[in-house]
């Protein structure tokens, strides 16, 4: 008998147009045909009546559905404990605040998670983790792989530009990470698994590959939510975050940690991405031009980002996840990311 790696992936994935119309067929080819449906706030008046008829002409039985905004533990925790016995399927359908307390819910009670992202703000729609608030702190909590993840490209592009721009910086962010990652097996803390560097990688690459100029196209957001969801895979092979989070996510979860009004988290990955990847001198080009063509930089210019904050999450970051040791574990790359604040030319006409 031979040892190898097990891991967990989606049974089934839909990435495109029009596919919250056939979410009852979805559920109902896979024997999910007891559901409990989660929703983001507002968004039964939106996609309830679709949901509900395409179930029903699937002979899919809809146990119980509501809307949700919180993601506080003890809410969550409650919330999963009331869900029916029977139930075959923990559907959440929202951003990033309903698809985490779902996910949490089918991790907890060992239900099948289904994921239906209606926006492309992160990769967390595909992720093997749950964002949630415990002791008034947010934390990333272990959970598990969706079993399913529709994402309906239609829905996807009438979403406002802003969780585009965020589903952008945090994909570009696999440049960077990737190199933390490297850089961080060669000191000796942690090993690389290259089945997972090459998923994440060729994510990555074929992402900013793909025609920019229009972002609200069915390729363009077909392209970065694809890449999005195999970046999920490459965490669950690597067995962390590591393959698709480094120096540029902890300088986000920094900023989340003081600011009183943070950005969306792919906003302050984006721009801290770009910082990192002029640290690193690694592809910064590259990530340059992606955030220029898609008009994430125009948009980041709108907002009011002080570069204040930047350098003082930049000093924060190693206290973020401590027991990693990526490039701004280091002091003098610290400084020099500091300097790239203050000084690049970019970062001057973005960050006030």
């Amino acid at each position: 008998m031979t040892d190898g790696t097990y891991i967990g992936i989606p049974t089934f994935l839909r990435i495109e147009a029009g596919a919250l119309n056939n979410i009852g067929e979805y559920l109902k080819v896979n024997g999910l045909n007891k559901v409990v449906i989660f929703f983001g706030n507002g968004l039964i008046d939106l996609f309830g009546s679709i949901v509900m008829r395409s179930c029903r002409e699937s002979e899919i039985e809809i146990l119980e559905y509501q809307e949700m905004d919180s993601v506080d533990i003890d809410n969550v925790m409650d919330l999963a404990f009331s869900i029916p016995n029977k139930t075959k399927a923990v559907i959440g359908i929202g951003g990033g605040k309903v698809i985490d307390a779902a996910k949490y819910c089918g991790f907890i009670r060992k239900i099948p998670f289904i994921s239906v992202p209606t926006s492309s703000s992160s990769d967390g729609f595909s992720s093997a983790s749950a964002s949630l608030v415990v002791d008034g702190h947010r934390m990333s909590l272990p959970a598990k792989l969706a079993y399913g993840i529709i994402v309906d490209t239609d829905v996807i592009s009438t979403a406002p530009e802003r969780f585009i721009y965020s589903g952008i910086g945090d994909m570009v962010a696999k440049i960077t990470a990737l190199y933390d990652w490297k850089y961080e097996a060669c000191s000796g803390v942690s090993e690389i698994n290259d089945v997972a560097v090459m998923i994440a990688k060729k994510a990555v690459n074929s992402f900013v590959r793909v025609p920019n100029d229009d972002i609200h196209s069915t390729i363009f957001l077909k392209e970065l939510l694809d890449s999005l969801a195999v970046s999920g895979i490459a965490n669950e092979i690597a067995g962390s975050s590591a393959p698709t989070s480094g120096s540029e996510h902890l300088i986000s979860h920094a900023l989340d940690k003081f600011l009183d009004n943070p950005q969306l988290h792919g906003i302050q990955v984006g721009i801290a991405t770009y910082i990192m990847a002029v640290v690193q001198d690694h592809r910064y080009e590259r990530v340059d031009k992606v955030f220029s063509a898609t008009g994430f930089w125009d948009h980041v210019k709108t907002l009011d980002i002080k570069a204040d904050d930047y350098i003082r999450a930049i000093d924060l970051a190693p206290s973020v996840k401590p027991h990693r040791h990526v490039y701004l574990h280091e002091e003098a790359y610290r400084e020099k990311a500091k300097d790239v604040v203050r000084n690049d030319l970019m970062v001057k006409g973005i960050l006030k």
